[in-house]
């Protein structure tokens, strides 16, 4: 396997670890970690993306990205 398709299995399974994390209660989605983890999950995938794109997968991840971003600046003031 390349290191592209690693890189990007890696990030599927941040975000979907993640995302079970909260559906069990083992994890809050209001705190720090489950924004950043989902951030670099999304960034995992972008790089994959790169080398063989797919424009509806990048605008998704982009956006995960960019979603993951607010959830970590609010998680930083104290916003819930």
């Amino acid at each position: 396997m390349a290191l592209p398709d690693i890189l990007g299995h890696v990030g599927v399974a941040l975000i979907v670890a993640t995302y079970f994390l909260v559906q069990i209660g083992r994890m809050e989605a209001t705190r720090i970690l489950y924004p950043a983890v989902n951030g670099v999950g999304a960034a995992l995938i972008l790089v994959s993306l790169s080398f063989d794109p797919n424009w509806p997968s990048i605008v998704m991840e982009g956006f995960w990205l960019l979603i993951s971003i607010i959830g970590i600046v609010r998680a930083l003031k104290g916003w819930s």
